[in-house]
């Protein structure tokens, strides 16, 4: 996930395009507007906003996953623990504890084995950690060879798959049918065909899914786009985005049957939504709006749960992070919000 920060202000909804128009999506305003903003005076200690669940102050949190039902676990970058709770009860504990020199950045809970993934560094050396999600017990550590910044991942039905936003590859572990992982040392697949090539220095490959066909889809951070992965070649394409104002950066994905929440793929302080279709093999996207609240603080990943979408506030350039307050924002989706903005 790119720690960046997009220049680009925080922008209204606007409205769904003619040919998704039945789809509707919601600016979340209940319970949280009029909330205050997450930016607060030193030594003022106010409880989260309704609608918002408070992480440990300096937790530095990056990467969000979710399940079973509205349980989460949101990853540190300061010291590599993970922390979980329920949503709808704005709880927060340790599941596991943090260690000098970790750094953890995209998560991703599997149903069937019951393990947290994780991916980001210990020191300089690359890892991919499978996490108890009961216990907190390591399952698995690996190790990835010539890794730089390792960012998100994806769980599919035989592998996770692991974008690199310095290294023009993903990293692929193999598993087991049980989810449980096959034992097996990482193997790599470039990006190939039109995907653009990093320079090493700039946030390239971020946020990663798997689309209904078995392919993957990406976005960039450094050029912006979404991307279409062949899983068994690394042939890479662009997927055309028709209307709103362009994907021009990104980081975490969601995705739901064929809609796709992209943070901060349009604006700083908001999520992209976008319908995915698919036609002989290929796919296309049209913008059909933003998600955005008065307590988005540059959100970096998010999660479905419990009907909503739940963005944890990364708050990168925020002063003093190692004592900075930060939370997870609810947004609502689909239809029932109190606010829908279309297009005339």
């Amino acid at each position: 996930m790119d720690t960046s920060t997009n220049p680009i202000g925080r922008r209204a909804f606007l409205g769904s395009a003619t040919a998704v128009a039945a789809l509707s999506v919601t600016v979340f305003a209940a319970p949280t507007a009029g909330a205050a903003p997450l930016h607060r005076r030193a030594g003022e200690r106010p409880g989260p906003p309704r609608g918002s669940v408070p992480l440990p102050d300096g937790i530095r949190p990056e990467g969000i996953t979710s399940g079973p039902g509205t349980t989460y676990y949101v990853g540190s970058l300061a010291d590599g623990r993970i922390v979980t709770g329920d949503l709808l009860a704005g709880t927060s504990r340790v599941l596991l504890p943090g260690a000098t020199g970790r750094s953890l950045r995209g998560l991703k809970w599997d149903r069937r084995s019951g393990l947290v993934w994780a991916v980001g560094s210990l020191g300089a050396v690359a890892h991919v950690y499978a996490v108890d999600a009961r216990s907190g017990a390591v399952a698995s550590d690996t190790i990835v060879p010539g890794g730089l910044f390792l960012n998100d991942l994806v769980v599919t039905r035989d592998a996770v798959w692991v974008t690199d936003s310095f290294v023009d590859r993903l990293t692929r572990i193999p598993l087991r049918r049980s989810g449980r992982p096959a034992g097996r040392p990482p193997a790599y697949l470039a990006l190939t065909g039109d995907w653009p090539t990093g320079n090493g220095t700039a946030i390239n490959a971020n946020g990663i899914r798997e689309l209904d066909d078995g392919s993957l889809i990406l976005n960039n951070s450094r050029v912006g786009g979404l991307w279409q992965v062949d899983p068994r070649t690394g042939r890479t394409s662009a997927i055309p985005v028709s209307g709103g104002p362009g994907i021009v950066s990104g980081d975490g994905l969601e995705i739901d049957g064929r809609t796709l929440y992209d943070v901060r793929g349009t604006g700083r302080s908001e999520v992209a939504v976008l319908r995915l279709s698919r036609r002989d093999g290929s796919w296309t996207a049209t913008w059909v709006g933003a998600l955005t609240d008065p307590t988005l603080d540059v959100p970096s990943t998010a999660t479905l749960a419990g009907g909503a979408l739940w963005a944890v506030n990364a708050r990168f350039g925020v002063a003093s992070p190692g004592t900075a307050t930060y939370s997870i924002t609810r947004l609502q989706v689909g239809p029932g919000g109190r606010r829908e903005h279309e297009e005339d």
